[in-house]
This record gives C-alpha cells, sequence and structure tokens, in this order.
C-alpha cells in the first residue's frame, strides 16, 4: 500500500530547467534536483533547455544522471527552447524525446579550448613573467608566450579525445552511426527544423507539447497531472533566458568563453 503523499507523487510531473551556461553552479542544481526526482518516484520529467552548452565535465555529469533516472523507469523528455546548443545538446540527448521550436539554435557539436597569447602586448609595456615549473607543460597555454608545436599536439590530442566523447554519446543517444553524426558535427549550428531532418530531435513543438508528450509516455492524463518545478535558479543565474534578443544571449555566452578562457569548452560560438 502506498503513501497518500507517494500517490500524489506518481500523479506528477517534474520538470527542471537549465537555463544559461553549463558549469559547477548549474550542475550542482540540477544533480540535486534529479536526486529529489528520483527519491520522490515521479513518473516523468520535463527537461527545459534553454543554454549555449558550457563545460564539458559538467555536461557530461547531467548527462550521466538522466540516463540513471530513466533506469529507473522516469520518463524524459528534453525542450530546446531559444537556443540549446553545444553542451545544451549533450545533455538533451540523454532524454528519451526531444522537442524544438522550428526556431531554437541548436548543434554546435564540438569542442573549444582557447587561450590568449599577450606576449607582443606585455613586451611593449614592459612586463615579463618568471615561471618555475616542475615540467615543460605545466605552463601550457599561459597568456605571456605562444603555444610551441609539442604543445599544440598534446591539447589537440585532448579535443580530440572530449570530441570523441561527445559524438559517442550523440549517436548513442539518438540511434545513429557515429560516422553519420560525424558529418553533421563540426561546429556548425542548426534550427530546430534543420535538427529534426537530421534526427537530433524528434518533433517540432513548444515546451507544452514536450509536457503533454512526457506525460503520454508515463501514462498521465496531460490535462489533469500536476506540473511541479525542481531546482529552481536562483535570478542571478537566470542570464540566458527565454524573450532576451539573441544577440543578448550570445553576448553572454562570449563573455562567459573568455572567463573560461583555458577550459575545454561545449559553448556554442557564433
Amino acid at each position: 500500500m502506498l503513501w497518500p503523499w507517494r500517490r500524489k507523487t506518481r500523479r506528477t510531473l517534474a520538470r527542471i530547467a537549465i537555463e544559461g551556461p553549463i558549469a559547477g553552479g548549474t550542475r550542482t542544481r540540477v544533480l540535486k534536483a534529479l536526486d529529489q526526482v528520483s527519491r520522490r518516484e515521479c513518473p516523468a520529467l520535463l527537461l527545459r533547455l534553454d543554454t549555449p552548452g558550457g563545460t564539458v565535465g559538467d555536461s557530461q555529469e547531467i548527462h550521466a544522471a538522466l540516463l540513471r533516472l530513466r533506469e529507473k523507469g522516469c520518463r524524459v523528455v528534453a525542450s530546446f527552447g531559444n537556443i540549446s546548443a553545444s553542451g545544451g545538446v549533450y545533455v538533451g540527448v540523454a532524454a528519451e524525446k526531444i522537442v524544438a521550436n522550428p526556431g531554437t539554435i541548436t548543434g554546435s557539436i564540438g569542442v573549444i579550448l582557447r587561450g590568449n597569447d599577450l606576449s607582443r602586448l606585455l613586451e611593449r609595456i614592459g612586463v615579463r613573467f618568471e615561471t618555475v615549473k616542475s615540467g615543460p607543460y605545466k605552463d601550457i597555454l599561459s597568456p605571456d608566450r605562444a603555444l610551441n608545436e609539442a604543445e599544440r599536439l598534446l591539447l589537440q590530442e585532448l579535443i580530440d579525445s572530449s570530441y570523441g566523447q561527445f559524438v559517442t554519446a550523440v549517436a548513442q543517444g539518438r540511434g545513429l552511426e557515429e560516422e553519420v553524426v560525424r558529418r553533421f558535427a563540426d561546429g556548425r549550428v542548426f534550427s530546430g527544423a534543420q535538427a529534426r531532418e537530421l534526427g537530433l530531435v524528434d518533433e517540432l513543438g513548444d515546451e507544452e507539447r514536450a509536457r503533454r508528450l512526457a506525460a503520454e509516455l508515463a501514462g498521465l492524463d496531460p490535462e489533469h497531472c500536476k506540473t511541479v518545478t525542481f531546482g529552481k535558479a536562483p535570478g542571478r543565474l537566470a542570464a540566458l533566458v527565454p524573450g532576451r534578443s539573441l544577440l543578448e544571449t550570445i553576448g553572454t555566452a562570449l563573455r562567459l568563453e573568455l572567463a573560461w578562457a583555458g577550459q575545454p569548452l561545449w559553448l556554442f560560438r557564433p
């Protein structure tokens, strides 16, 4: 016999929103919310994504947690909003179904690692770094000098490895061959309509359509089931939300990319 609150929870459709770049704070919040959804045994989850992407490890951890939730029987449907690119795609392909708006910006499947070579500027203003290091690669991507060929090769191998993981996740999540994914996983972006043609999304529609689909998959009545949002983000993290202009969205993404220079990113770039 189920307790009354458990019976009520089993008629609840959970919702989690990822808005803005995916980094440590977002990961912590979303993982905690997913744990709550799991413990309460919600039969379905609507995952709302409005993100340009983010750091590799954080995206992978959310992806893995979503797969574990699905293994427990929770039906997961992702809804792509204004933008769900790069790391947003990685997280989204962990869902059973993906619904995107026709004009959603998505894709940008790839990895970028960028540093800043300020050596000429530093020389002009008379600044010089003195470096003591334990190994030849410890100061790789230091801003006071350019990369040498050995360092560039090392970093390219890192990027290629991470890219391969990304391609595998997309292929497995969408039921595609890896070779097929590699044909379009070159960093380019797509509209939601184009993504559907490629097999990256299942349906075109808004968040309400995704909610109804999640309810139907779980055997719930879309008209009467209750939707509860878990892990609401503080206002200061909601930098990229529906309703903001595309220019504002891209500007915020680029500012964060510069702030994260030197970290492998799955982040949308125009």
